[in-house]
């Protein structure tokens, strides 16, 4: 006999919370920039990234969420001036709880940099995010009270749901804007400051065909600042701040990263540990390893939030990867600058 109770409805329930209150989201951020902020799109040392995030969440208690995303991008240069464009796909899945909820996205994105400076990079940046978003939810598997004929559950009986399609499609935008710029000795340091405003159209996204259930818009700040110590470490902080309807939430951290052979080496790694914090909700101790052109990440969160009792301490497990590439461009490797993040 399946048994309604906290953990068979919990999923459901946290699922449907989260669907209102914020979006997905990642504990290293920072390698979804276009999650964040589309105008972030293009600010890394090179002329193309791919990366890819896996999230694994609370199955410390039950089958809570699993969640992947996938971003690629690429730099066009501008004739001869230092301005360029940055095209950009965001790919995303998410699948929560015992009834499958599931989310697709499919984002392309356009950024467009501009050079402030003839001496060093120093940009501002206008970018903008829109696709399709697909949501749907597997009602075989969702269990109410009303399947209780009063002695046991009866999976024959009808779930008293009035939900009219498990499927739901919505056109969903994003605008951002960013300023970023190297400084220092040889422009070794830089940093970056951002504003995006999601949701523009405020789509409706109610499996009850209720028009008066939308997306409320969020609001993102990010922020990040890479500081040399010496010829072999730096150390990097990097902040988000987001508001949606009344819910917000703040992460932010520091990594120590240490450079394991010299930069003029074939092979250089990289070793990166630091931890972050999302307010009032966790702790995530991160490590990372980069090995030329290809970095992987690991975090975890340890949550101390209120589901501390029933998670026992056990949040997220995030995997992270990351490849760079240059291009023969005029044979000038650097053709297009911008800060090293």
């Amino acid at each position: 006999m399946k048994k309604l109770n906290l953990y068979t409805l919990l999923p459901l329930l946290l699922a449907s919370l989260f669907a209102r209150a914020q979006d997905i989201h990642f504990s290293q951020f920072y390698e979804t920039p276009l999650l964040r902020n589309p105008s972030l799109a293009g600010i890394f040392t090179g002329d193309y990234r791919v990366q890819t995030v896996y999230r694994d969440q609370w199955n410390s208690f039950t089958n809570a969420y699993r969640t992947g995303s996938v971003n690629a991008e690429y730099k066009w240069p501008i004739g001869r001036q230092s301005d360029y464009f940055t095209t950009a796909l965001q790919v995303l899945f998410d699948k929560a709880g015992t009834a499958a909820l599931e989310t697709t996205e499919l984002l392309p994105a356009l950024n467009y940099h501009k050079s402030l400076s003839n001496d060093r990079p120093m940009y501002l940046s206008l970018g903008f995010m829109g696709g399709l978003v697909e949501k749907s939810l597997d009602m075989s598997k969702v269990t109410t009270n009303s399947q209780f004929n009063g002695t046991a559950y009866d999976p024959a009986l009808p779930n008293g749901e009035t939900i009219l399609s498990p499927n739901v499609h919505y056109l969903d935008g994003s605008l951002g804007i960013s300023f970023n710029t190297a400084y220092g000795p040889d422009n070794q340091n830089s940093m970056y400051v951002g504003f995006a405003y999601h949701h523009l159209n405020r789509p409706k996204n109610s499996f009850y065909k209720n028009p008066a259930v939308e997306l409320d818009p969020k609001v993102v700040v990010s922020f990040g600042l890479k500081s040399i110590i010496n010829d072999y470490s730096y150390f990097t902080i990097q902040a988000d701040w987001s508001r949606q309807g009344p819910d917000q939430e703040t992460i932010g951290g520091v990594l120590y990263s240490y450079k394991l052979t010299e930069e003029t080496d074939l092979n250089q790694y990289t070793f990166t540990i630091g931890g972050l914090a999302r307010w009032k909700d966790a702790f995530i101790p991160v490590i990372k390893l980069e090995m030329n052109s290809f970095t992987m990440g690991l975090s975890y969160d340890v949550n101390t939030s209120p589901l501390t009792t029933v998670s026992n301490s056990q949040g997220g497990f995030e995997l992270s990867l990351s490849y760079t590439g240059f291009l023969d461009r005029e044979n000038a490797k650097y053709r297009v600058l911008c800060p090293r993040f």
